[in-house]
């Protein structure tokens, strides 16, 4: 199977997709017990979400799930969130703390080392040349990386999720005029709520590419499940009108972000 899909644009802005994928190999699925067949982890519809709300931006969309191998986490395995429950290259549990493997069948350290350059490795490179052929045409880039997750999980965080959380890793991962301009979109949502650099800081997809002094902003937004889907449960419907009503403040963040790259041309 292909590892990755790009559809490549002229706008400055790449949408990446690292979670959306659910890909898993025969052999690797056989290896999952019944909650990891679940893939409930999976953000849900986000590449469904965001199509069509910017004109002709890059996409860069992983097509494996997550429990095959995490495209988002560090390829060095430090985690992003030192002393907090997490999910790490290849996960041993689900957002629940639920064990996904079957007994004996867990990833190995060569599991990941193989995992990693099948399926970490050519995501990136395809991403990074992305990054290259539009900071080429347009002197900068801006990397969206697209996320969601549900709302209440105990196990990673206290109470709700706001709906809104945008990562910049404490704003070094872009221009303070592309945060500046998400924070105040996202706030100005009538009934959405919004956090930044809350539980979620940015991924390494985040972290790992976003040089602003280089022209290579990246910014991170989560969102939470209850925003587009009709309950944050199995089978995870998408919800026409809930995402209807979230597309306007999603097109209006992208749209703004792309005029502010535009005018940052080095």
């Amino acid at each position: 199977m292909a590892v990755f899909e790009v559809k490549q644009g002229t706008s400055p802005v790449i949408l990446g997709f690292p979670h959306t994928g659910t890909d898993v190999p025969a052999d690797i699925w056989e290896r999952l017990n019944d909650t990891g067949r679940l893939l409930a982890d999976t953000d849900w519809h986000i590449h469904h979400l965001y199509d069509g709300l910017l004109d002709n931006p890059t996409v860069v969309r992983a097509t494996f799930h997550r429990y095959v191998l995490d495209a988002n986490r560090d390829p060095a395995g430090t985690s992003l969130y030192p002393g907090q429950n997490t999910t790490g290259l290849i996960p041993e549990t689900d957002f629940d703390g639920k064990p996904i493997w079957k007994t004996g069948a867990e990833p190995t350290e060569a599991d990941i080392a193989e995992r990693l350059r099948t399926y970490h490795a050519p995501y990136h490179a395809a991403l990074a040349a992305e990054v290259e052929r539009v900071k080429a045409i347009h002197g900068v880039v801006v990397l969206y990386d697209c996320h969601s997750i549900r709302s209440h999980i105990p196990f990673l965080f206290d109470g709700k999720l706001p709906d809104f959380n945008i990562g910049t890793d404490m704003g070094k991962t872009c221009d303070p005029a592309i945060e500046q301009a998400t924070v105040a979109i996202a706030a100005a949502a009538t009934g959405y709520d919004s956090i930044l650099n809350g539980r979620f800081k940015g991924g390494w997809t985040t972290r790992h590419y976003g040089r602003p002094e280089t022209g290579v902003h990246a910014i991170q937004m989560e969102l939470a499940q209850s925003t587009h889907l009709t309950t944050e449960a199995s089978p995870f419907v998408y919800d026409d009108a809930k995402a209807d009503k979230l597309r306007i403040h999603l097109k209006s963040i992208l749209t703004r972000i792309e005029e502010i790259a535009l005018g940052l041309k080095r």
